[in-house]
């Protein structure tokens, strides 16, 4: 079995560069023949080559860098009729996908002990029109201070560089006239923002979609209604605690798994795919159930948001007997 690292030399903190050969060595003793390959600054230098490799027949891709570049592999991949297994070491920013999947963020070596576990899930990813993303869609005035982040602050400032950011925008926050159709009815008029989540990490934070099921076949529609600055304020407040938003009369918080947007008028909403700029609207957004089979560490993620139709009935004892285990520990 063949299995191709491909990592981002830039993120985060550049600590890639100074643990290629140890991720290698992980890799290898998983049982694979190990290579790597490290992305340029030319445009789709990671899903050019996860496409490559796909279609050579490898197995696994390693995709070692931030939300970005793991976006760029599953873009790669996505479309093809055979696809290879998907491996994840987080060394962005904010790693929305691997703390949902419960992988180490603080250290690349630890993230890659994660395949040697050979803890597996069947994960969905969603399509936006011709492109894909595997945690988050969104659009609106609220989504598009990710645009104006610099890169450098990114990496040196992690998620505070977005509240720095954020914070400066929230008084130039405008809502938008558009039309949203999803599985169980139609939104129409103005929003601050729309989001379509397929865990409950986004943006650094875990309670967005509280009920989120990893696998389940559907996305998690939060559109947020148009708000001023007081209002904004009080969400995010519900939001930090307990994911109380989506009981708020300003937010529309539903499963489904198709979804329409488009804009009213003459507005622009921008589409914000895994933190990047994915195009305009219209666009149709499909959920592609247990699409990608992705390494994870399935023995910390809480069983509630894991769809356990999915696992192996092995796996599936193994994670209700943890979990009572961890039920009877809170209740003496």
């Amino acid at each position: 079995m063949r299995a191709r690292l491909i990592y981002n030399p830039t993120s985060g903190h550049e600590t890639m560069n100074s643990n290629v050969g140890d991720i290698l060595n992980i890799i290898e003793k998983a049982g694979y023949e190990a290579s790597a390959y490290r992305t340029t600054p030319k445009k789709n230098s990671a899903k050019n080559e996860a496409r490559r490799v796909a279609k050579e027949g490898f197995e696994l891709v390693v995709a070692a860098g931030g939300d970005g570049t793991i976006n760029e592999v599953v873009n790669g991949i996505a479309d093809l009729d055979k696809r290879p297994e998907v491996a994840i070491i987080p060394a962005g920013t904010t790693n929305d996908y691997a703390r949902a999947l419960k992988i180490p963020r603080d250290d690349v070596v630890d993230a890659a002990k994660v395949i040697l576990k050979g803890q597996k899930l069947p994960v969905d990813i969603g399509q936006a029109g011709e492109k894909y993303f595997i945690n988050i869609a969104g659009g609106g005035s609220m989504t598009e201070l990710t645009y104006e982040v610099p890169s450098a602050y990114k990496s040196i400032l992690g998620y505070l560089a977005y509240l720095v950011k954020g914070a400066e925008l929230l008084p130039r926050i405008s809502p938008i006239d558009m039309h949203i159709e999803y599985d169980d009815g139609v939104f129409d008029g103005k929003a601050t923002m729309f989001l379509i989540g397929l865990t409950n990490s986004i943006g650094g934070m875990e309670q967005i979609a509280p009920d989120s099921v990893i696998g389940d076949g559907t996305f998690s529609l939060i559109i947020v209604k148009e708000t001023n600055l007081r209002d904004l304020v009080h969400l995010i407040a519900l939001v930090l605690n307990g994911g109380r938003h989506v009981y708020n009369p300003k937010v529309i918080y539903t499963k489904t798994k198709k979804i329409s947007v488009k804009a009213n008028d003459d507005n622009r909403v921008m589409v914000n795919l895994d933190g990047e700029y994915g195009g305009d609207a219209p666009m149709e957004f499909t959920n592609l159930h247990n699409h990608l089979n992705i390494y994870a560490n399935v023995d910390s993620i809480p069983l509630k948001a894991i769809d356990t139709s999915t696992l192996s009935e092995k796996d599936a004892g193994e994670k209700i007997i943890e979990e009572e285990k961890n039920l009877d520990k809170e209740n003496k």
